[in-house]
């Protein structure tokens, strides 16, 4: 691996983790597709002032939608435990031996990848299962809408992982009034249940990538499942969130990712002069 904060890898996930050195790698976090069977898709809009705009915006302002670019991958996958469970076994491998893996999925194969993560790691290396809670988007009127992600804890050793208590970003109290103004002020420390809004489509944070998910939620579990200088693994980078929190807490990261979209993305939100694309000429102001 090149010496550089941040590397960078276009190219298959399963290459790349065969070639990292067993047991160098710290925490691994993978929010990898989550097989809805859909092409997962992102417009990228701007509004402009205009007379016959098809928006209108405050005092009565009509604006024009201007679409200026789209992201999409497939998400479709024939033996999708399978194909985790490959890359799964090569996560165990290279874990120090006080090493989490985090795996962030939705209600559609949360079970099967939990069976699964059981086999590899085994059962009792399991530690949490976080729910991700949000409120976006709209109401099914046929069932219950879906409005959580999964994320797995594992630990490599179940005695011995890091969990930096103190490091943990609290949380307001529901009634204040009950615990006193001390511990009103300080708040308390999150359950399991985590509640985070989705990236706001019209927000400073947005990409543009489909599927990308909120610093704030990467940044928790960067802050306490890593020490500075850890190596952060993430081979399914997407648009590349988990390095700029990991960047931001002064840790080394390594992403991979296959698409082209993704790719584009990271060099522009990447310094270049820390980080190291592989297969990848990086052109950020293209």
């Amino acid at each position: 691996m090149d010496s550089n904060q941040a590397n960078i890898y276009f190219g298959d996930n399963m290459d790349v983790l065969k070639e990292i050195e067993s047991g160098s790698v710290n925490l691994v976090y993978v929010d990898p597709p989550f097989n809805t069977g859909k092409i997962q898709s992102r417009k990228r809009i701007e509004t402009v002032r205009s007379e016959d705009g098809d928006r209108t915006g405050f005092q009565g302002h009509t604006y024009k939608t201007k679409v200026i670019g789209e992201q999409s991958f497939f998400d479709i996958y024939d033996d999708y435990i399978r194909f985790l469970r490959d890359r799964i076994e090569e996560t165990e491998r290279v874990l120090t031996s006080d090493g989490s893996f985090f795996l962030h999925l939705d209600y559609r194969e949360i079970h099967y990848a939990k069976v699964m993560c059981d086999e590899v790691f085994g059962r009792e290396s399991f530690i949490n299962e976080i729910i991700w809670s949000y409120d976006y988007g709209g109401r099914s009127k046929s069932r219950w809408s879906a409005k959580h992600d999964n994320i797995l804890w594992y630990a490599k050793d179940p005695k011995n992982f890091t969990y930096r208590y103190d490091d943990i970003d609290r949380i307001p109290y529901m009634a204040p009034g009950l615990v006193g103004a001390e511990k009103a002020a300080k708040g308390k420390t999150p359950t399991d249940s985590w509640w985070h809004t989705i990236v706001s489509p019209n927000g400073k944070e947005k990409t543009g990538y489909p599927t990308q998910k909120p610093l704030g939620i990467i940044n928790r579990i960067i802050r306490v499942h890593s020490n500075p200088g850890d190596v952060i693994l993430d081979y399914f980078a997407g648009s590349g969130t988990t390095g700029i929190a990991a960047l931001a807490e002064r840790r080394k990261v390594i992403l991979v990712d296959n698409n082209r979209q993704a790719l584009e993305v990271m060099c522009k939100r990447f310094d270049v002069n820390q980080t190291t694309f592989h297969n990848w000429d990086c052109k950020p102001n293209d």
